[in-house]
């Protein structure tokens, strides 16, 4: 199996995003107001906290979009807001030739969408698939729905642009922000969409960025108090987003460590690893034997995370050892047997390799 994991930014590169992001924040907020816990409601003028609208003003500022929103039902319901702004019921929406994550399918079906499908590792596909279904909108995953999957989000980006410049695009970018060096909607996206608890957030918040138009119509939308992000929230939100990217960076080096380690044999019982983006970068490691399960299973006796809880949440320190992802698993159902994915979350690698090595001897 060959993987093609997409490129993570370095730590210096992280320590540079962590500097742009506080950077932006002190030309919206006054110190004093960092040092709260923000306000509440629907402020005249604003339908809003004040707090909630300076964040979201720094994050368009980072982000270099025209505005952002912040939403309740995190990542899935940014992109299922997303969807509803640029697209109406029983439309055409193109999609990567793969399984789709499940609770975008799950939006899909609540609007009643036509979904229509062209492989993106394939761009002249793509272009085809543009120029003879004429869909109404196209959502692209950044990371990996597939094991093979080797697109680059820029040049899918440019490639629809290049057919039709007006044609909306939603990027679910859950798992690549603060990763990689650009989110879609720089890379030319009408909007992207992720979970701030993906990126040590609170609970249940996602963030939309990307064209005025799209955020100016989903405030007219959502305007009831009980959507409204209240000011700790979004101070929280901040918090978690400005700690994130050198603390993924790190993770993403830990991973690289552990994959040259494995397949240089370190492991008894190890047969290969590979870097993959499902949906998170982990490692994704080959037993010699069909014993997944039960080396998942003594790996949390060991200390060893057993599910993910927002995956790559604050709560998420130790390493996970997990199933396939459900779109690896529906891709290539086999594999599961003898397969199994480990983020090291804020581990090192003597401690992932310790409770690997330990699993696979009690099942033995």
């Amino acid at each position: 199996m060959k993987t093609y994991p997409l490129k993570s930014i370095t730590i210096d590169q992280a320590m540079q995003k962590q500097f742009a992001l506080v950077d932006a924040v002190t030309r919206e907020f006054e110190g004093q107001d960092i040092i709260t816990r923000g306000d509440l409601g629907v402020v005249p003028g604003l339908n809003q906290p004040r707090t909630t609208a300076k964040v979201e003003r720094v994050l368009a500022d980072f982000f270099n979009t025209e505005a952002a929103m912040l939403v309740r039902g995190a990542g899935t319901m940014a992109i299922r807001l997303a969807l509803y702004a640029v697209m109406k019921p029983h439309e055409k929406l193109l999609i990567h030739e793969a399984p789709i994550y499940p609770t975008t399918g799950t939006s899909v079906a609540m609007m009643g969408l036509q979904t229509v499908s062209a492989d993106f590792n394939d761009l002249a596909a793509l272009k085809a698939a543009i120029e003879s279904q004429k869909p109404d909108a196209v959502l692209v995953q950044f990371t990996r729905q597939r094991p093979d999957d080797a697109y680059d989000m820029g040049e899918v980006i440019a490639c629809i642009r290049s057919v039709d410049a007006e044609l909306p695009i939603i990027t679910d970018d859950n798992y690549a922000v603060m990763k990689v060096e650009k989110i879609g909607s720089e890379l030319g996206a009408s909007a992207s969409c992720f979970s701030m608890f993906k990126l040590l957030g609170p609970e249940g918040i996602g963030c939309i960025v990307g064209d005025l138009a799209i955020i100016e119509a989903l405030r007219k939308e959502n305007y009831s108090g009980g959507l409204q992000v209240q000011g700790h929230e979004a101070l929280d939100a901040l918090r978690g987003l400005i700690y994130a990217p050198v603390a993924l960076a790190i993770s993403a080096q830990v991973t690289d460590d552990l994959h040259e380690r494995l397949n240089n044999g370190e492991l008894a019982g190890v047969k290969q690893a590979f870097i993959a983006n499902a949906q998170s970068k982990v490692l994704l490691v080959e037993l010699e034997d069909e014993i997944a399960d039960q080396v998942l299973a003594a790996a949390v006796t060991l200390g060893g995370l057993p599910n993910p809880v927002g995956a790559e949440s604050k709560y998420e320190f130790s390493p996970l050892f997990y199933r396939l992802s459900g779109t690896f698993r529906a891709a290539n159902p086999e594999l599961s047997k003898r397969m199994i994915r480990i983020n090291p979350n804020r581990a090192g690698s003597e401690t992932v390799l310790r409770i690997l090595r330990e699993a696979i001897a009690q099942v033995k």
